[in-house]
């Protein structure tokens, strides 16, 4: 998909890997709406960035748990520009509780987090799916983790959330096709403030260092690298939908066996 002069809108691209993406999307001749809940200062920071590369914006604030949110962000990209081509899904909430404290967790904790990453990319591709049809193309692309196939993370709930974005990824490649294309890509750990605001300095420069020690790749990634794989499944996949891939430098494979030389 050639993505210049198209529109793509990505959630929760304020900071982090949904800025990430933005600015990527920026780079590349391809506007976009760029959506936040309460970090406006932040998202109009990105805006300013994305706007610099040349290319149209739109500022959202929306909430993806709420489905005439969802509408109304999709309406305002169709109405400024008269198409939506790319949507990524990248808006996401957690709690992080130790797996095994299993009072940690509420049903309402259970319910917030569902709300967020899985009702909301699904309220919002039904909220594209009719424009991109009738476009006759059109991609989706799901912002997961490798909690989500592995069982690892910040919480079980959130593990839960992000095996069922995957799940529904299958579904609605399935739904959607021949039109619209729907991926998945599940980041390992991820380098920025998310990660150190749930798990503390301490905690999250050892889970770094472990990962640049490791991996098979030696690398911690970064909102830019996640952004890389969301993107190309935005512009470059044409034949792939209902894919889950995994963005983690290699972490999901375990230690390496001992080879006899």
């Amino acid at each position: 998909m050639d993505i210049q002069g198209g529109v793509t809108i990505v959630t929760g691209s304020a900071t982090g890997v949904g800025a990430a993406c933005a600015r990527l999307l920026a780079s590349k001749g391809c506007n976009v709406v760029i959506n936040y809940t309460k970090s406006e200062a932040e998202a109009k920071g990105t805006q300013r960035e994305c706007e610099a590369l040349g290319v149209e914006t739109l500022l959202c604030q929306a909430d993806v748990s709420v489905d005439a949110d969802c509408r109304r962000m999709a309406a305002a990209a169709i109405e400024k520009w008269g198409r939506i081509d790319g949507l990524i899904n990248n808006a996401g909430t957690t709690q992080f509780v130790n797996h095994a404290n299993l009072e940690g967790l509420t049903a309402d904790d259970f319910h917030r987090i569902y709300a967020v990453n899985v009702i909301g990319p699904y309220q919002m591709t039904r909220a594209v799916a009719e424009q991109m049809k009738k476009q006759g193309r059109g991609a989706v692309v799901n912002v997961s983790s490798i909690a989500g196939v592995m069982g690892v993370g910040s919480s079980i709930a959130y593990t839960a959330s992000k095996g069922a974005l995957n799940t529904m990824t299958l579904s609605l490649a399935r739904a959607l096709g021949p039109e619209i294309r729907v991926n998945t890509i599940c980041p390992g750990f991820i380098q920025g403030r998310w990660l150190r605001g749930g798990m503390g300095d301490d905690a999250y420069e050892a889970a770094k260092a472990a990962q640049e020690r490791n991996t098979p790749l030696r690398k911690a990634g970064t909102p830019e690298d996640m952004a890389q794989a969301a993107v190309w499944f935005v512009e470059g996949a044409d034949l792939i939908t209902g894919e889950i891939l995994i963005v983690d430098a290699g972490s999901h494979l375990g230690a390496a066996p001992l080879i006899a030389r």
